[in-house]
């Protein structure tokens, strides 16, 4: 149960990094990956890129469901929750 949730959490952490790396490439007009985040995060907009890269975490969540793989959906879960709970922090300072 510990390992499938673990599985889970690992996922959502390389769904959201992908999705953020897709994220600010398309957003940043093919400018540098760190060149994007640091201008993200200069203009205080990095909160709403790293909302943006957490889409993709649904598709894996939603793989999970339909496998019946609930403790791994549940990993994906929490990071989401996670991710949500740090924009919103981030956001306010």
């Amino acid at each position: 149960m510990k390992k499938d949730i673990f599985i889970g959490m690992f996922v959502g952490l390389i769904a959201n990094a992908i999705g953020l790396y897709f994220a600010a490439t398309f957003l940043g007009k093919g400018d540098d990956f760190t060149k994007v985040i640091q201008a993200a995060a200069a203009e205080g907009f990095l909160g709403k890129l790293t909302s943006l890269g957490a889409i993709l975490n649904l598709l894996a969540f939603f793989i999970f469901i339909k496998k019946k793989q609930d403790y791994r959906a549940r990993g994906v879960l929490l990071v989401t929750v996670f991710i949500a709970v740090f924009t919103f922090i981030f956001k306010l300072f």
